[in-house]
């Protein structure tokens, strides 16, 4: 099936799924990205229940074990109400990766059904809510880093980019290779750490050539692995969620 979700018209009510990420990282993005959801006049409903989408094991090849955790999201989300996610990464597992993880399994056309309503945050709020943002912030030039699952998996490449570019006083300066990985890669990082480090190396390099003072994503795991470089580096530049730089740019902050 199409990692693409289909159009949809504006709902009332939408599912959060906040990831593991972000409950143990960066809670402060997964707030704000409830309340962008919520300044679009939507119902946000989190399920207490949620932990993780299972890509961790999917990932290193422990597909039961996978299957036993994505098992216990499916019936959080019952309805037909979209299920908006924070994380390309997670969405991309949840979209592309579930139908194929239940396959054969008794509760398959249940895992395909919530699979087909998830969206990746900054998606949603440009192709079916179709946001508009006031900026009230401080001028200031950012650069964007796209997770190779929300680029590969779930389509998102000029949704977040479009967000930023309504913001007035928000410069933003693209990243000459874009496109390539910042080495985290879940797992990856810790099977190969040598080979990770000279990814993030590169990253970082991509990152200065902007002369941007933040680097916006809309992934915790490239975060906690590009923002943890740039402050080993003792590089001038931060890392942000592009929830929560959202929320400050609309709030004034």
């Amino acid at each position: 099936m199409s990692a693409i979700p289909q159009p949809i018209p504006k709902p009332a009510r939408v599912y959060y799924f906040g990831t593991c990420l972000v409950d143990l990282f960066f809670p402060d993005a997964g707030m704000a990205g409830i309340e962008l959801l919520q300044s679009q006049g939507l119902t946000v409903v989190f399920p207490q229940g949620q932990s993780c989408c299972g890509q961790p094991a999917y990932n290193s090849g422990y597909r039961a074990e996978a299957l036993k955790v994505a098992r216990a999201q499916l019936d959080l989300f019952p309805g037909d109400d979209p299920i908006v996610v924070p994380s390309g990464s997670c969405a991309g597992m949840m979209r592309k990766h579930w139908p194929d993880l239940f396959r054969g399994e008794p509760d398959e056309a249940k895992a395909v059904q919530v699979a087909g309503r998830v969206w990746e945050l900054t998606q949603f709020l440009v192709q079916v809510l179709d946001v508009r943002l006031t900026d009230r912030g401080e001028p200031l030039r950012v650069t964007w880093h796209a997770s190779c699952h929300a680029q590969r998996e779930m389509g998102v490449v000029e949704e977040p980019k479009a967000l930023l570019r309504q913001l007035a006083n928000v410069e933003l300066v693209e990243l000459k290779r874009e496109k390539e990985c910042c080495g985290f890669g879940g797992t990856f990082a810790v099977r190969h750490p040598e080979i990770s480090a000279a990814m993030v190396g590169d990253k970082l390099a991509d990152i200065a050539d902007t002369g941007a003072a933040r680097v916006v994503s809309g992934d915790c795991g490239c975060l906690l692995n590009i923002a943890g470089a740039l402050e080993a580096g003792n590089r001038p530049v931060g890392g942000q969620h592009i929830a929560q730089f959202l929320k400050e740019r609309i709030h004034g902050k």
